[in-house]
């Protein structure tokens, strides 16, 4: 019998867990084609000058013991007194709001927000809750319904608002009520309050049993997100498995219902390749996928629900600067990272690597930063150089007084595109899509822009244990896919 193969579209956590799951587990012999000339996605991991930084950060965090077992099979935990070069820590979570030059615990803490804001705006925050609780809003046609509803219209207008505004790039009520229901579930302000009254009774509660934004310890591994994947891939290729970096895949020809060719082109020859496949599975955005389908091309309906989707595109300027200029005497402030909300700033969040892993430092009398930019491919931000990134970067911060712009040492520009599947454009009509693609037997969207939902690192992964699970199983039928990250057991904050 001739050996199956998988080719995987993309090596991120989804593609690199399918293939790596495949190994494991079957007979299929998986290849991977990434775009670019790295693996890891979007939990990659940039070095400069012995400095390493994430693109945005991440936390190793799941209610899936499956998915927990998996990273600390890869990657054990670090035992005190260890040296070895590849081990988990186990890392305190601190993030706060950063708001009128004061600091805010998010999630947001109820005694906190009494004691730091002015009375009468405190006053208003409880009013409008009330009247929000009793006279909700139904039904629920945009985030910004979704958030009153939960918070009421002056806690969402004076912390959340203006963040998604600056996230998103749009205004919260143009954009579809079903993100806050993918995000932030459970968490309300009713959730907010337990969660103050369990942390001032230090009453204990199951990880199960705490909102993900509320959860106060997580996994990382030493040398930063990107190194779990790396050791993933290879652990792949010491399998037998294949990795091929710089492959643009173009072309996904269908024949009945089943996609048996790939063609991709090599970035550094520029000719095409085709590739045989027993099985397909895609992390490229559905906004790619869909065009590059040929032989039978996919209807006209989906086709126009594909090109309207939207994506938002992130920058991480990486500073390594001497100090900050907040905390005690001189004391690194112990946040993993801030939600940047003062006015008349771009930066929307920033991440305090020192607090993730001492070993992401070079020097560690110094403090590595990683301030993000949310934006759109081609717009003005994506458009600066990485000098007036740099210069940019370094005038936010000093202007709301977290920095002096004179300790920089040195900068670091990344930047990834479609960093987040929106849920405004065309994504209403998105089952058109999904009823599509669920008739093609032998594909399997995974992952965040595979699939166009806002999963985390530890979904993605389960869609793609999820696919490799229905291939052995025989399973048929895909719909369970997608609601991977849709049940209750999953939640999430922005």
């Amino acid at each position: 019998m001739a050996e199956k193969t998988a080719v995987i579209i993309g090596a991120g956590p989804a593609g690199l867990t399918a293939a790596y799951e495949l190994l494991a587990r079957t007979d299929i012999k998986p290849l991977v084609l990434e775009q670019s000339e790295q693996i890891g996605g979007l939990s990659q991991t940039a070095v400069f000058d012995g400095y390493r930084l994430d693109i945005g950060p991440h936390r190793f965090f799941s209610k899936s013991e499956r998915v927990v077992d998996w990273w600390l099979d890869k990657l054990p935990l670090l035992k005190e007194g260890a040296t070895e070069p590849a081990a988990m820590l186990t890392v305190q979570r601190q993030s706060r709001i950063y708001f009128l030059r004061k600091f805010f615990t998010y999630p947001l803490d109820v005694l906190d927000v009494v004691l730091r804001l002015p009375p009468l705006r405190t006053i208003k925050i409880i009013v409008s809750y009330f009247k929000s609780a009793l006279w909700p809003i139904r039904p629920e046609k945009s985030f910004e319904d979704f958030f009153i509803n939960r918070f009421g219209r002056q806690l969402y207008a004076t912390f959340f608002e203006d963040y998604t505004r600056k996230l998103w790039g749009v205004a919260p009520k143009n954009i579809a009520a079903s993100w806050g229901a993918q995000r932030i579930k459970g968490l309300s302000i009713i959730r907010l309050v337990q969660d103050f009254l369990r942390r001032r009774l230090k009453i204990f509660q199951a990880a199960r049993q705490v909102e993900t934004s509320l959860i106060e310890e997580f996994f990382y591994p030493q040398y930063g997100a990107g190194q779990l994947w790396q050791r993933v891939a290879d652990r792949i290729i010491e399998l037998g498995g294949q990795i091929k970096t710089g492959q643009r895949v173009v072309d996904l020809r269908v024949n009945g219902n089943l996609i048996k060719n790939i063609g991709a082109v090599d970035s550094a020859s520029g000719q095409k390749q085709n590739y045989q496949a027993d099985y397909v599975f895609s992390t490229m955005p559905l906004q790619d996928l869909i065009p590059a389908i040929s032989g039978q091309l996919p209807p006209v309906n989906v086709l126009e629900v594909a090109r309207g989707l939207v994506y938002r595109d992130l920058i991480n300027v990486g500073l390594v600067v001497k100090k900050l200029l907040v905390g005690a005497n001189g004391v690194l402030i112990k946040d993993n990272w801030i939600y940047l909300q003062e006015p008349g700033i771009k930066a929307g969040r920033l991440q305090i690597a020192n607090n993730m892993s001492p070993y992401l430092l070079a020097d560690n009398s110094k403090v590595l930063l990683g301030v993000e930019y949310f934006c759109n491919e081609n717009d003005e931000l994506w458009n600066l150089t990485d000098e007036q990134l740099k210069v940019l970067a370094i005038s936010e911060l000093s202007k709301i007084g977290l920095i002096d712009d004179k300790d920089l040492v040195i900068a670091n520009i990344q930047r990834a595109k479609k960093a987040y599947p929106a849920y405004f454009g065309s994504y209403q009509r998105l089952p058109e899509v999904v009823a599509y693609l669920n008739g093609l037997d032998n594909l399997f969207p995974i992952g965040r822009n595979g699939m166009h939902k806002y999963n985390n690192q530890d979904h993605s992964m389960l869609t793609a244990m999820a696919a490799v699970d229905k291939i052995i199983s025989g399973q048929s039928d895909k719909s369970s896919l997608w609601q991977i990250n849709t049940e209750a057991d999953y939640h999430e904050s922005r």
